[in-house]
């Protein structure tokens, strides 16, 4: 299903768009198997690799997808439960720099990518049509609890192009 545009703003349009027109609930689970199947025909050689000074390597990049989502979706739950507290933005940086992604294995980020996926899956499943619709703000702009969803998906999506055109 394609989102009202009522339901989202700003920098979130593009992962949204990203996303495509989703059964939200499918796609969460669809995609999830796809990127672990995507991860794990990486060559090993490659998932500590930065294709410039200063850029991220695939595991820090998985370890940001687990953390955005994390905060993606304690968003959604702010706003499916009608909470109306603006909620802050985050350093996406600071949180890259602060985590021990290049000392963990492979194995290790895409079973912690699984685990917060079925949360999150679990999390989606729970809400009504009523409750995915609630907006709240975040970032300074205002989106839906569905809405957070398909940022999800779209962002994992925008990383997962990133690793074609650049690492691989």
């Amino acid at each position: 299903m394609k989102l009202p545009e009522t339901e989202y703003s700003g920098p979130f349009a593009n992962y949204i768009q990203e996303a495509g027109e989703i059964n939200l609930i499918e796609e969460l689970e669809i995609s999830l198997h796809d990127f672990i199947k995507f991860v794990q025909n990486i060559p090993l050689d490659k998932f500590d690799y930065r294709y410039a000074e200063g850029k991220w390597t695939i595991k820090d990049i998985i370890q940001h997808l687990i953390d955005c989502e994390r905060i993606f979706a304690y968003r959604a739950l702010r706003f499916s439960r009608n909470d109306k507290t603006a909620l802050p933005g985050f350093e996406e940086n600071d949180y890259v720099v602060n985590t021990n992604a290049n000392g963990r294995s492979i194995q290790e980020l895409l079973t912690e990518f699984s685990a917060v996926r079925h949360s999150t899956l679990l999390f989606y499943k729970s809400l009504s049509e009523e409750q995915l619709k609630r907006l709240g703000t975040a970032s300074t702009h205002q989106l839906s609890a569905r809405a957070l969803g398909h940022v999800i998906i779209g962002h994992q999506k925008h990383h997962q192009n990133v690793f074609q055109e650049r690492y691989l």
